[in-house]
């Protein structure tokens, strides 16, 4: 067949089959632009455009490839450009962002957007890192944040959250002006990053009779955005491929339509485990289905795990969710012919502050490719490097049609499936992964291929190519690389760039993989004589008839490089590719980190190093920004005309220079040996935080728990006064209750319900005797207990003192059922005499943390303090006052009896921040044998730590330096809550750091809140 019939024949087998596409091709000509984005008929701007395969920004159609952060989750501003920099590494050009209302408007109708919530820190982060936002502020954003972003308030609205119930909406209102306000002046139409916005967030369901979807709550919130000056397109993320707000649909529809996508859900307790028909293999069609007119959209795909309290811990789930499935997932999306493309964690961060849902504990390291300590050692973040610069280099395929999975079609090995993308220009590509797409199997196999110079069976010169357990490859055909074309490629490509002397290419593959490729021959007439082998012997050339020379090796540690004419070729094993970076030149204009070109920008490739960060040139100089976790070398290929120095890091350093001109050299690596302090010699302060059991106790300045009824509109009231926190206006943390009574008889019943959210405790005192407590464990977010009062004086007044640990509000998913109304507190009591007369509690009181609603620390946020005896003095704040502790006790000698203490240690450090990333974590140890008991881990008035000891699975909790002061004194501060009568005791927390890192980042400032000041009213 002639190659013009071939892809002819190639583009009907696209159409054709049981899912027929009824898209046509338009390879890579110009499209019509689709300008969706108005309002009232008025085009709103015409910077970020679309058509139905991709965005276009300033007229360029970009492949948006993105991550997740939430800044809220790292409260250490200056640290948001060292993650922007680590992303933008990865070859992704965007970064989507959650805002936690519950953080910004912890009273109604006072919002707070300033210190540590500020958002223009990150934007001018972004901006300077050259990455592109999609800001996606809720009102309701899920993120598995305490509420889903609701503030604890709304528990007391009595319509349907997420409807258009009139309260609802107007609780929505103060907050939707003022951060879509916020965010409308960082569009990239004011010189800003964002070029996205998404109202609202898995709108996708409704349940218990309520009208679904709701159009004209949807449209509310698209006008809250608009009104509040967002011009960008909005697009949404439904929580399946529902076509719920899809454009077109009419009130409350969206500019673009996206999904989510969780294929392996969150079981981290078999992270081995991929469950049959789990890979998603209907996305192009559904999407044809839904919404053909814009670019493919997966707003959130699977980037790692959450993981529950009692859970195995989020190394097990970056197993789980690891490079492999990066191989066999995200290419099967991009088979799918995605453009769009968001990873739901890149970076997880931490729920300090009490500010996660229940089903997570303090750590929200998500199993990301970038870890919670921000390092970026997991393989993942490796594998997803290699993708992420392929698609960089790849703008042909941003355009191409995808066409229906085959079997037996392009391979004669039925275990082999096979998804074509083809396009009219700019390289076909085909997606090949196991037919069965969790086996661990290695499958032989050949492939037939259609390109421009005909159709092959490759490997033409024998052998056969291999699939090698949980993988997938993209083959390649008529691709272009500068002025060559590589007519076929079965390794992968890495990267490749037109440099002013010659184009390199960048292939790599799996170890020992046999591997084929074939490059139009730039000789003309002559035959392969004139290649020149580089580096190693492993290459075998042949020559056909047509003059394409067609070339095969093996992938191994020992790297091939060619050179045939002006185009180099490297030939790399896989694990050697995880070395190279591809750090871009800055450009010009106002916007210089942007680069000269979105898809392909002027670059410089660099062989070693953990991180490369930047480059740019600097007159005669090459600087680079690059970190070390070891001695290594540096290969910079390709320098630029003009350049004869090279700075790495502020230093210039000797380089040798090898016969293609890339430049070598070894920087001096030094890697200290840290030494931390030991946290046992440390001197401690302790003071009792609950002197509510002590029997001259006065809580007359406390809060009546006095409300007859509720404004929770879920959970009617069972007690003759309202114990939920929520009514009083105490949304977080512990919550304590005192209520007063007289004895009927010596011996008396307690029935008590408390509720605190998955993995919650309580303890209840008569006076100073320890009554019993529940314990907790992972599933319990309510509990029944039963205790006995004995040896009461009839006539004489008591004191039940009810302590509630909470865990978060939960997430309100669900529409219709207001899940995240499910109160927190006494839910139900009887006090029951010896001869079964109903004992009536009156008055109780309530506390949590001080001023509820008006909280004191408006700097750490709403949620950072809870209501224990400690927290409402502030003694957890940096320089307590050390006259109300007393010296003797710590968190290791513990207490004797159940009760709650609170330890305070000054904390001094001496590290070499100015040079050295050095993560630190405060390490609880896990003994089985100790008692159980739960802790709070301040840092510097941050609480940054829930230790459960007795559920778990978390026992190390890493603290960013900028919360930590790396060349100061600390103020660390523990509490320790011993649940069973005889007391119990930490019996190991030490400060435990990781291998340092040789950085380049920018200083980390310490983000200094306010220490301990007398609080008025406090008691």
């Amino acid at each position: 067949m002639k190659p013009d019939a071939l892809l002819s024949a190639a583009f009907a087998l696209l159409l054709t089959g049981s899912n027929a596409l009824s898209i046509g091709v338009h390879g890579g000509r110009p499209h019509e632009l689709v300008f969706d984005n108005s309002k009232n008929g008025e085009l709103l701007q015409d910077i970020v455009t679309w058509d139905e395969y991709s965005l276009f920004v300033r007229g360029e159609r970009v492949m948006i490839f993105s991550g997740e952060v939430h800044p809220f989750r790292l409260p250490v501003p200056s640290l948001y450009f060292d993650l922007f920099q680590k992303i933008k590494a990865l070859g992704f050009n965007t970064v989507s962002f959650y805002v936690d209302w519950a953080l910004l408007e912890g009273k109604p109708g006072k919002f707070r957007a300033d210190g540590i919530f500020d958002l223009e820190p990150f934007f001018e982060a972004a901006t300077k890192a050259g990455i592109y936002l999609l800001a996606r502020p809720g009102p309701y954003i899920n993120a598995e944040v305490s509420g889903g972003g609701f503030p604890g308030w709304l528990q007391r609205i009595k319509g349907t959250l997420r409807t258009d119930a009139p309260d609802y909406l107007n609780a929505t209102d103060n907050y939707m002006a003022h951060i879509a306000s916020i965010i409308a002046k960082a569009q990239i139409t004011n010189g800003g990053p964002v070029i996205l916005y998404q109202p609202e967030n898995e709108y996708s369901r409704g349940q218990g009779g309520i009208v679904f979807p709701n159009k004209p709550y949807f449209q509310y919130v698209i006008d809250q955005a608009r009104d509040a000056g967002i011009i960008v397109p909005l697009i949404n993320n439904d929580a399946f491929p529902g076509g719920t707000s899809a454009p077109g649909t009419g009130l409350g529809s969206v500019d673009i339509y996206g999904h989510d996508g969780y294929p392996l859900g969150f079981d981290c307790a078999h992270p081995y485990t991929w469950p049959e028909n789990g890979l998603p293999t209907t996305y192009h069609q559904q999407h044809l289905d839904i919404s053909p007119n814009t670019p493919y959209s997966l707003v959130e795909f699977q980037g790692g795990s959450f993981d529950p309290f009692g859970g195995w811990g989020f190394e097990q789930c970056s197993v789980l969710v690891n490079h492999e499935f990066e191989r066999v997932f995200y290419k099967n999306n991009m088979a799918a012919g995605v453009t769009i493309f968001n990873l739901y964690m890149i970076f997880g961060g931490t729920n300090w502050g009490n500010l996660g849902h229940p089903g997570g504990y303090t750590s929200y390291d998500y199993g990301a490719s970038i870890r919670e300590d921000r390092t970026v050692d997991r393989e993942k973040y490796s594998e997803l490097k290699l993708q992420g610069q392929f698609l960089k280099v790849s703008p042909g395929y941003i355009t191409t049609t995808p066409g229906n999975l085959t079997q037996g079609v392009y391979s004669d090995n039925t275990d082999i499936v096979v998804t074509p993308l083809l396009a009219k220009e700019n390289g076909h590509f085909f997606v090949v992964r196991h037919a069965n797409y969790s086996s661990t199997e290695s499958t032989s196999y050949t492939i037939k291929l259609p390109t421009s110079a005909g159709e092959f069976t490759i490997p033409q010169q024998g052998g056969s190519l291999t699939l090698n357990g949980r993988d997938s490859k993209f083959h390649v055909t008529d691709y272009p690389v500068g002025n060559y074309t590589l007519v076929y490629s079965t390794a992968e490509i890495f990267t490749w760039k037109e440099f002013t002397n010659r184009t390199v290419l960048v292939l790599y593959g799996g170890a020992d993989e046999l591997h084929e490729f074939a490059v139009q021959n730039p000789f003309g007439g002559v035959k392969a004589a004139k290649i020149r082998k580089i580096e190693g012997t492993g290459v075998t050339v042949h020559t056909t008839d047509d003059l394409l020379l067609v070339l095969q090796w093996t992938a191994s540690s020992s790297r091939q490089v060619i050179q045939l004419g002006n185009l180099v070729i490297y030939m790399l094993d896989r694990n050697s590719a995880y070395n190279y970076w591809v750090p871009t030149l800055p450009g010009t204009g106002e916007k210089p980190a942007y680069g000269t070109s979105l898809m392909n920008p002027a670059a410089v490739i660099v062989n070693g190093g953990y991180l490369v960060r930047s480059v740019v040139v600097e007159g005669p100089a090459l600087s680079l920004q690059a970190d070390f976790n070891v001695t290594t070398p540096l290969e910079i290929i390709g320098i630029p005309e003009g350049v004869s120095k090279l700075v790495v890091n502020g230093e210039e350093l000797d380089y040798t220079v090898s016969e293609l001109g890339d430049w070598t050299t070894s920087p001096a690596i030094d890697l200290p040996a840290i030494e931390v302090p030991d946290l046992s010699t440390l001197t401690w302060y302790q003071v009792d935080s609950l002197p509510e059991i002590q029997s001259h106790y006065d809580d007359s300045h406390w809060p009546f728990a006095n409300h007859r009824t509720s404004h929770n509109s879920v959970a009617p009231l069972k007690t003759p006064v309202s114990l939920y926190g929520s009514d009083y206006g105490f949304h977080t943390g512990t919550l304590l209750f005192r209520g007063h009574f007289t004895a009927h008889t010596s011996t008396q019943k307690l029935r008590l319900t408390t509720q605190g959210g998955s993995a919650f405790a309580s303890s209840v005192w008569l006076n100073d005797r320890f009554i019993g407590s529940f314990n907790g464990y992972d599933a319990a977010s309510s509990a029944n207990s039963s205790y006995t009062l004995n040896h009461l004086v009839r006539g004489r007044r008591y004191v039940l003192t009810v302590v509630v640990d909470t865990t978060g509000l939960n997430e309100n998913y669900d529409l219709g059922l207001d899940p995240m109304k499910i109160p927190r507190g006494i839910i139900d009591y009887a006090l029951v005499s010896s001869k079964g007369t109903h004992v009536p509690v009156s008055p109780w009181r309530i506390t949590g943390n001080l001023g509820g609603e008006d909280y004191r620390d408006a700097f750490r946020g709403p949620l950072n303090e809870g209501g224990l005896f400690f927290e409402r003095q502030g003694y957890h704040l940096p320089s307590p006052p050390l006259h109300a502790f007393h010296r003797g006790g710590s968190p290791y000698k513990g207490i004797s009896h159940a009760g709650i203490a609170f330890y305070a240690a000054k904390l001094p450090l001496d590290l070499p921040s100015a040079t050295h990333d050095v993560p630190l974590s405060f390490v609880f140890d896990n003994s089985t044998s100790s008692a159980p008991y739960r802790a709070l881990l301040y840092v510097n008035g941050f609480q940054y730590g829930k230790y459960v000891s007795n559920i778990g699975p978390q026992t190390e909790f890493p603290v960013p330096e900028g919360i930590l002061n790396y060349n100061g004194d600390n103020w660390i501060g523990v509490a320790l809550w011993a649940l069973e009568s005889h007391g119990a005791k930490v019996p190991g927390l030490e400060l435990k750091s990781r291998s340092p890192i040789l950085t380049s980042r920018d200083k980390v400032e310490l983000v200094n809140g306010p220490a301990y000041q007398w609080r008025h009213g406090a008691y």
